[in-house]
């Protein structure tokens, strides 16, 4: 039987909640640059997405950066599946007013 290495995990965790923010930056970035050349409606879509980018980024980056508590509190993992959700259905207007 193999013994599991408890030193491993933590930085796998890092490593995920680093891939996260990186991952809603680049929707967020990609946001920004359609609504740059769409009207007034474009650019509220990416003001929110910028918003929720912000508050996704603010619970993950203790994690991300391995200064934060190690076990995921009850209020940071909603707020990034929220966050996440909520740049998806906010980003797939920008992307179709682009499309057309």
């Amino acid at each position: 039987m193999t013994t599991r290495d408890p030193g491993l995990q933590p930085e796998r965790t890092r490593l995920a909640w680093r891939r996260t923010a990186l991952a809603l930056t680049v929707v967020t970035v990609l946001a920004v640059r359609l609504a740059l050349t769409g009207d007034v409606a474009s650019a509220l879509l990416a003001a929110a997405v910028v918003l929720l980018w912000a508050g996704a980024l603010a619970a993950c980056w203790d994690r991300a950066t391995g200064s934060g508590p190690t076990p995921v509190g009850p209020r940071a993992l909603p707020l990034v599946a929220l966050a996440t959700a909520g740049l998806a259905l906010l980003s797939v207007p920008l992307v179709l007013r682009a499309m057309w």
